[in-house]
């Protein structure tokens, strides 16, 4: 283990590019306090992405990472947890220049988090680090903890008065979903953290806003004057907006069952999806505006009267998934026999905006599905097609605009082109842009991203406490429903859902795409 002996002075990154205008701006002077330093989203997402920011040189020379957790590690220990994190996820190579000069800013805390003197060698932690390292009293608490812990950790940052920034210094924290578990424990706990922290000093992360091709729909929409005249209910039938995951719930059943996907995924990543595809022109890309707009869409979003008819909920049972025989969700450990929570969830949501009006957006989620795909599709209405006869466009479909969110990301556009022949026969075919075949940068990932965000204080992509109460306020009404039901459907693992879905969106005339 290196002594991290290497000075200010003496660090050079040599792998920074200084053409890279991805993450153009270095954070200042200022540490990360992580909260839930052994779990997995620590180890697999937060780590490597601190390490990362650092190897590409975006991060201050004296920055300062405190971990803090109930093991008894200790420095060299918490090193060592943090070093191998690094190596097994970072997407940078490994740089012992780089490692040194973080691990001069490292330290931990071991205490629960009822433990007052634990809380007493934090605050006295950092008051050594803005001494030693030069972190200037500028500090972001990193909460990768349960959330049922969220007002524990705050009130005590409060009751130690860490919270509070000496002179010009700033001191955020960082809150990673679920923002509550419906809108008055949303509510309850926007109160708790807003008593202790200002609203610009409140980052909710929600990562799915900070990966490339999710900015990209803003650069998408309104860089390029062709699809904004189009972009309406005068032209678009409907909107498919998909996350689905071939695995199952994995080692997340203390965590997954009881929250379901509509909670996990639909509350957050996939609302926030529909507004940043629904939303009016912000008049800048600054936080203010584009909260500003993705709140009204937000606060137009109405779920149908009818919720038996335009929802549909369900679970997974065995199955064959990636080629594996695998099993049923009430087989996986940790699953009660009884449970009802929902492994696959569809909606349709109509928007009561003169741009939207009557256009409905159709959201599903799901585990154990046929894929693993996120994407956003935007359906067009079909054209009269007076030259044709019916022979001729047997084979076309609509018109689909597709952006794919993951794993292949980019864009697919849909039309309908002339069959070569001596008779006029017209069938779908695509344009395809790839992000992978077209930019030979590698894209941030996204806690990259989002945690530069956190250390510049810059909140574009972190959903505001409004934003979440509307979005329980959406969601709210459709779990109440599907609780009163005494059963759930089911799905064969593998497939892409269940029949009741299916039929959801044939009730309009429609039917899923098969990405």
């Amino acid at each position: 283990m290196s002594d991290g002996s290497t000075t200010t002075a003496e660090f050079v990154n040599p792998l920074r590019d200084p053409q890279d205008r991805r993450l153009p701006q270095i954070a200042g002077p200022c540490g990360i306090v992580l909260f839930g330093v052994t779990g997995d989203l620590a180890r697999k997402k937060l780590i490597p992405a601190i390490y990362d920011l650092a190897n590409r040189g975006l991060l201050p020379p004296g920055f300062a990472l405190v971990g803090f957790a109930r093991h008894d590690f200790g420095r060299q220990g918490f090193a060592r947890l943090v070093k191998d994190a690094a190596k097994a996820g970072a997407r940078t190579a490994w740089n012992e220049s780089t490692w040194k000069q973080l691990y001069s800013g490292f330290r931990f805390v071991e205490g629960s988090f009822d433990d007052d003197q634990a809380w007493e060698t934090l605050r006295t932690t950092l008051d050594d680090l803005d001494a030693k390292q030069g972190t200037q009293g500028n500090h972001a608490f990193y909460l990768s903890i349960p959330p049922g812990l969220f007002p524990v950790v705050v009130s005590k940052l409060k009751e130690h008065k860490l919270a509070e920034a000496p002179g010009n210094a700033w001191r955020r924290v960082v809150i990673e979903k679920p923002f509550g578990h419906d809108l008055e424990s949303a509510r309850e706990l926007n109160a708790i953290v807003g008593e202790v922290f200002a609203p610009e000093d409140v980052f909710r992360i929600d990562h799915y806003l900070g990966k490339e091709t999710v900015q990209n729909i803003l650069a998408f929409r309104f860089a390029n004057e062709m699809f904004e005249p189009i972009w309406n209910s005068n032209y678009v039938d409907h909107v498919q907006i998909t996350m689905a995951e071939d695995i199952g719930i994995g080692t997340r059943a203390g965590y997954y069952d009881g929250i379901g996907a509509a909670r996990d995924v639909i509350q957050n990543h996939l609302l926030q999806l529909l507004a940043l595809v629904a939303m009016e022109e912000p008049i800048s890309f600054n936080a203010a505006s584009l909260r500003i707009e993705k709140q009204k869409i937000l606060a137009n979003v109405r779920a149908p009267e009818r919720l038996d008819l335009h929802t549909a909920f369900a679970q997974y049972t065995a199955g064959w998934a990636g080629g594996q025989e695998v099993i049923g969700y009430h087989d996986e450990e940790g699953i009660p026999a009884d449970s009802t929570t929902e492994t696959y969830a569809a909606m349709r949501l109509d928007i009561g905006t003169r741009r939207w009006a009557g256009v409905p957006f159709y959201l599903r989620v799901g585990k154990r599905l046929g894929r693993r795909v996120t994407e956003v599709a935007v359906v067009f209405k079909r054209a009269p097609h007076l030259p044709f006869s019916s022979d001729d466009v047997e084979e076309l479909g609509q018109n689909a605009l597709v952006m794919r969110i993951q794993p292949d990301e980019g864009v697919t556009l849909r039309f309908g082109a002339k069959v070569p022949g001596t008779v006029m026969e017209i069938r779908d075919v695509n344009m395809d842009f790839a992000y992978g075949g077209t930019f030979v940068e590698d894209s941030p990932e996204a806690y990259e991203r989002l945690i530069l965000d956190v250390l510049l204080g810059d909140p574009p992509l972190f959903p505001q406490h409004q934003e979440v109460e509307l979005s329980w306020q959406i969601l709210d009404p459709i779990i109440q429903h599907w609780s009163r039901k005494k059963s759930i459907d089911s799905y064969e693992a593998g497939t892409w859902g269940p029949a009741s879905a299916d039929k959801m969106i044939a009730r309009d005339g429609r039917r899923w795409r098969r990405p």
